[in-house]
């Protein structure tokens, strides 16, 4: 793992910037949630809705809990047992969770990610990231830093290049309150 890559590109986070780096199935763009300005920026480069709401990341559950509602025993069980790792979950938000996050939903897409340059990523910025996949809406998601580089040109501050990791489709997302599979891998 390359520190310098993973300064310069929380050092880019910082400063109001958009990164892209690799994620357990697909190349990733991030930036800051708390920064609505970094968000929308994104979502302007991925010619996404902000009304289906993005998936946020991060190196440990503690990272997530100012956005979450309070979690029960049996939901930390559950998250415990799929965390680290590929899953993404459904969980209610916080009414102050910024809405540039949630969308139109009462729920936050949320994920303590198993790849370690996107756990060290967080770790570095203290605190979660956004991680959309980094594609333009309805195109297949890039699964290199070449094909990132291809399709966003000057679009993103900054490349944290690295592999991505073995899921070869997006993480399964999952709703916390019903168990159903809202997106399936």
């Amino acid at each position: 793992m390359n520190s310098l890559r993973l300064q310069a590109a929380a050092r880019s986070i910082r400063s109001g910037g958009i990164v892209a780096y690799p994620t357990e199935a697909v190349f990733g763009l991030g930036c800051s949630p708390f920064n609505e300005g970094a968000v929308k920026r994104l979502l302007i480069i991925k010619r996404r809705t902000v009304r289906k709401g993005l998936v946020v990341i991060a190196a440990y559950l503690e990272q997530l809990i100012p956005l979450l509602e309070p979690l029960t025993p049996l939901d930390y069980c559950i998250l415990s047992a799929t965390w680290p790792g590929p899953y993404t979950w459904l969980i209610p938000a916080r009414n102050t969770a910024p809405s540039w996050l949630r969308g139109q939903h009462d729920t936050l897409a949320v994920r303590v990610t198993s790849h370690p340059l996107a756990a060290a990523l967080c770790r570095i910025c203290g605190h979660p990231l956004v991680s959309t996949s980094a594609n333009i809406s309805k195109r297949p998601p890039t699964r290199s830093a070449l094909a990132v580089r291809k399709q966003f040109r000057n679009s993103i501050d900054y490349l944290l290049p690295g592999p991505i990791g073995y899921l070869q489709r997006p993480t399964e997302i999952r709703d916390l309150r019903t168990n159903i599979i809202v997106r399936g891998t």
